[in-house]
């Protein structure tokens, strides 16, 4: 057993290491490297997500496509307008990534813990990941919530929200504080696929080290694969959850529900509805969350 441990050990990442330690310092580790990541993921990735998010809430007549919508976007607002909602993520990521990632890494512990001498296996490491997902949904819905509806400013005939604080203000003042997670269940929906993310970065990381290639390299091809993974299915819970969010703040609704956006997208564009806006999500999954899960692992090595 011991010799199967052994040759098991460099098949793992950094942040699958130290699982049999149990103490408050490697569980610190794991909040903290989420931090450093959620700031790299908002500083590559953000201009990808507007353009994302602006496609997946608009119709077929206000962009052709991702290069259309990112050329009307500087053109007309400027390039600032990529950044547009940055600043509850530039706060909120930091939160949800500590959350997710120390979720992520403590579930990893506890099932170690299980396990004993034996490694986790791909489930467990999703059930981590789903863990993880779950648990920073409540975090997300209103961080992603404010961030959806400030993107989706085009201009200041109409603009509704002067900034973030000014967002979440006239939310609970309309609707009560309850009105901040709006869209919880669809947002759990999107971030239980972090099963997938994470079963699927094992996997990768497993068989990339068998290519002899640098431990940077292979964390970062795994990261860009599994979040390849992860997009593929989660896309229609994230159309469905930015549609829902950023309806207009009036009554009645115009989608009571998610299931009524998921039928609105069915019926007015079928199947392929629910995929609008995915080249800029795929374009932004590698570099992104490559970049994060590099930093994560890296913050985790230093902090080992």
């Amino acid at each position: 057993m011991t010799k199967d441990i052994a040759a098991a050990a460099p098949t793992q990442s950094t942040a699958n290491s130290k699982l049999d330690d149990q103490s408050l310092y490697n569980r610190f580790r794991g909040f903290a490297a989420g931090v450093a990541s959620g700031i790299t993921k908002l500083a590559v990735g953000h201009p990808f997500d507007t353009v994302k998010v602006r496609l997946q809430t608009s119709g077929k007549a206000d962009f052709k496509g991702p290069l259309d919508c990112l050329k009307k976007t500087i053109q007309k607002e400027g390039f600032r307008a990529l950044y547009k909602g940055a600043t509850p993520p530039l706060v909120g990521w930091m939160f949800m990534d500590s959350i997710m990632l120390g979720t992520l890494h403590n579930a990893r512990l506890i099932q170690q813990s299980w396990n004993g001498d034996k490694p986790l296996t791909v489930f467990q490491h999703g059930l981590a990941g789903l863990a993880g997902g779950l648990t920073v949904s409540f975090v997300a819905t209103p961080v992603e919530q404010i961030k959806a509806r400030l993107q989706v400013q085009y201009d200041a005939a109409t603009k509704v929200y002067t900034g973030p604080i000014n967002c979440a203000t006239q939310l609970v003042r309309n609707n009560g504080i309850t009105a901040l997670w709006t869209g919880l269940l669809p947002t759990m929906a999107f971030r239980s696929w972090f099963f997938v993310f994470w079963a699927s970065y094992d996997v990768f990381t497993r068989e990339l080290k068998k290519y002899n290639l640098s431990d940077g390299s292979v964390t970062f091809i795994a990261g860009g694969l599994s979040a390849t993974a992860f997009w593929l299915g989660a896309f229609p819970s994230d159309s469905i959850k930015n549609r829902y969010m950023t309806q207009p703040d009036v009554h009645p609704k115009r989608f009571p529900s998610p299931w009524s956006v998921a039928q609105y997208i069915y019926r007015n564009d079928g199947l392929r509805g629910f995929y609008r806006g995915f080249l800029p999500s795929f374009l932004r999954a590698f570099p992104t969350n490559a970049s994060a899960v590099f930093m994560f692992e890296t913050v985790m090595k230093l902090l080992a």
